[in-house]
């Protein structure tokens, strides 16, 4: 069994390597893949100020610093990308295959997040990555001085909104509904930026050009009225923020499903699947933050511990 890890942890996030960590300092021999940077989603935003007892910090650099502390209790890191997961039904060991490479894992904690939604208009996904971003943070330069819309009326739609006002000439929120659901403290910041506004009882409807958007088709969401704005090619960029898709592919098979897509766990992060734990925003949950999915890590990592325990009784 010297080849056999004790904790596979499935994606480098706040949540994976906050398992790893608890893990590991419960003597677990553990590894967390990661296919891409440490952090996940919060890598690339620009300025994360709630979370706990850290006033200010970028993300790239909170999850540099997750990783780091994880690594410094004895995780190991390996960059792969993980393309399936098997369990062998009779000892409950678990294969992770990333291409060629087979590891196996006497349990598993899955920490995959979320991929952005889709808002659903019509050209969205003609003109993606040519005027239609789900990432300020990567792609908010292509746009300086320019016009950007955001679609979205959450607090990431704010947050991105306001890191965007920073570099674009003018930022027009257009929000379905008649007020935000974003905290308070984050519209009332919005509203005092001069080059803000926000567009309610409003979508977009669709979207239309050559190589760029040309068109931008607005339907009123009380009337049904619409309104057909025509910009100059490259002239404008759309950011949607219409919340997440929680990433459940690799487990599917193993767990249950909420209404909301995410992987329905116990209080302790089990999964249906003895063994197999699902942490961070790929759960069902109502609230996907830096924090909560810190403590979904936390719970799991301490939690995997009694079941290793259990079935090595």
């Amino acid at each position: 069994m010297s080849d056999v890890i004790d904790v596979a942890i499935l994606g480098g996030g706040p949540a994976g390597y906050t398992a790893g960590l608890y893990a590991s300092r419960s003597c677990l021999k553990t590894t967390v893949f990661e296919q891409g940077m440490p952090g996940g989603q919060i890598a690339t935003s620009d300025q994360v100020d709630n979370y706990p007892a850290i006033m200010s910090i970028s993300g790239y650099e909170l999850g540099q610093a997750f990783q780091a502390q994880a690594e410094a209790s004895g995780v190991t890191t390996e960059y792969l990308m993980v393309d399936a997961l098997d369990r062998d039904t009779e000892t409950g060991m678990f294969m992770v295959r990333a291409g060629d490479t087979q590891i196996a894992a006497r349990s598993v904690i899955a920490s995959l997040g979320a991929s952005p939604r889709e808002a659903g208009f019509e050209g969205e996904r003609a003109f993606r990555g040519r005027g239609v971003s789900y990432c300020a943070t990567c792609d908010g330069m292509f746009y300086k001085g320019k016009r950007v819309f955001v679609v979205g009326g959450g607090n990431s739609a704010v947050e991105e909104s306001l890191y965007l006002a920073q570099i674009a000439e003018s930022v027009e929120l257009v929000v379905r509904r008649d007020q935000m659901r974003a905290s308070k403290s984050l519209v009332d910041k919005l509203r005092s930026l001069s080059n803000v506004s926000i567009r309610y009882q409003t979508k977009i409807e669709a979207i239309k050009g050559s190589s760029f958007i040309e068109e931008i088709t607005f339907c009123d969401t009380q009337t049904g009225d619409l309104v057909t704005e025509y910009v100059e090619p490259g002239s404008v960029g759309i950011f949607v923020f219409a919340g997440l898709n929680p990433a459940t592919d690799l487990v599917q098979s193993f767990v249950d499903l909420g209404a909301d897509g995410g992987v329905i766990t116990d209080d302790h992060m089990r999964t249906k699947t003895p063994g197999l734990y699902c942490v961070g925003d790929m759960r069902s949950k109502d609230f996907r933050q830096v924090v909560t999915a810190a403590a979904d890590g936390a719970i799991a990592g301490h939690d995997v511990m009694r079941y290793l325990d259990s079935i090595d009784e």
